[in-house]
């Protein structure tokens, strides 16, 4: 890590043109003097709101790192948005990101909301287009975004996944889009996941369901442009889902810890496409109520039916306002554990088998699926 800093440091100090646009600040959050950089494009006038991306480094790596190893700095030079790029704190010497897998108080949540907070004060930040990004614990923390912020529009993450425990306390409020780029060899954050570490397709799943996406993807085969970098990839589009939502995944086979597209090529990196184009095509797509134009019909705006009781122990009662053509109870993985054909408004769904925890339920029928949380006691 350290001759990739080097490498970069070199690159930032010859690069005069971005330097004259790319700005650094701090600002203070529960006593803590954090720090930040930012990218802002000279096609950027003040005079109409523009998107923010939040772009977030990797473990025991830094903002200028991020800067230069996932860089949207040249896309942001016509698509007109502003990039920031946020430090971590230390953990025994190396920045991170405080998603639950080190024994710290940090609060990173609250310190990037204050930090958009901040630049919104100087800039003018469309609320409605706050994105994030980032690289590993740069991707966990874009998903602790997704989980407790109303105000993040879609989030993509590149060799991150979600711990055990967020996902338990995950609690979105809406349909967030997502985007995971993932190779199947990586070695740090494994595909297939680890002790306290969800695989990747579990995290998939989980934001497919959240979103009332179809479960059956449409598969892409990327073209293998570059037959030397040692890796093919797929793209996975999980479409359908509640205000035109999507979910997106790129499994890259025999990647690793990597940024595909980089310009510093570290590992196995698939150099088939552009992580930084394929993710701005990815957020631009969406503000906070949606996909851009989606017109979102007001009877979807409201769940109409009742769960109860909610803990449920044996039996969960469901009451609706129509008759569902399908019920289907799914896991926190968005694994259907139960399907149920409807016959009525109300019916009692056996849940005595199922272990504890937290699951959802997702009703559909008319066109419209509808999803509740609850939990089996």
């Amino acid at each position: 890590m350290k001759s990739l800093y080097v490498i970069l440091v070199s690159l930032f100090v010859s690069c005069s043109l971005y330097a004259q646009s790319t700005l650094s600040g701090t600002i203070l959050h529960d006593n803590l003097v954090r720090e930040y950089s930012m990218y802002v494009p000279a096609v950027y006038d003040g005079t109409t709101p523009v998107p923010l991306l939040l772009n977030l480094h990797g473990y025991g790596s830094n903002n200028l790192q991020q800067q230069f190893y996932g860089d949207f700095r040249s896309i942001a030079d016509t698509a007109n948005f502003i990039i920031v790029h946020p430090n971590g704190t230390e953990y025994n010497g190396s920045r991170f990101w405080n998603v639950g897998f080190f024994p710290s108080t940090v609060d990173d949540l609250g310190f990037l909301l204050a930090l958009v907070d901040s630049l919104s004060q100087s800039y003018n930040i469309d609320p409605k287009r706050i994105y994030s990004t980032g690289m590993s614990n740069g991707g966990f923390m874009s998903y602790e975004l997704a989980c407790h912020s109303d105000r993040i529009a879609a989030i993509a993450s590149v060799t991150g996944s979600m711990t055990t425990i967020a996902m338990e306390n995950c609690t979105p409020t809406r349909a967030i889009p997502a985007l995971e780029m993932h190779g199947t060899a990586d070695p740090t954050v494994p595909y297939n996941g680890a002790t306290g570490m969800l695989g990747i397709e579990q995290v998939v799943n989980y934001w497919v369901t959240n979103n009332n996406c179809s479960s059956e993807p449409t598969v892409y085969d990327i073209t293998n442009s570059n037959e030397t970098d040692g890796a093919t990839a797929q793209r996975f589009v999980y479409s359908g889902g509640s205000n035109g939502s999507t979910v997106e995944f790129y499994k890259i086979q025999n990647g690793g810890h990597t940024w595909p597209g980089a310009a510093i090529v570290i590992g196995t990196t698939c150099m088939d496409f552009s992580a930084s184009r394929e993710i701005w095509r990815f957020l631009s797509q969406y503000d906070r109520d949606g996909i851009l134009g989606y017109e979102q019909l007001s009877s979807t705006n409201t769940i109409p039916f009742s769960l109860a009781p909610n803990p449920a122990a044996n039996v969960l009662q469901f009451k609706s306002a129509q008759l569902f053509e399908q019920i289907e109870i799914c896991n926190i993985q968005g694994q259907k554990v139960i399907t149920y054909l409807p016959t009525s408004t109300e019916c009692a769904i056996s849940v005595e088998q199922l272990p504890r925890g937290n699951y959802y339920l997702r009703a559909i029928g008319k066109g419209h699926t509808y999803t509740q949380k609850w939990v089996k006691q």
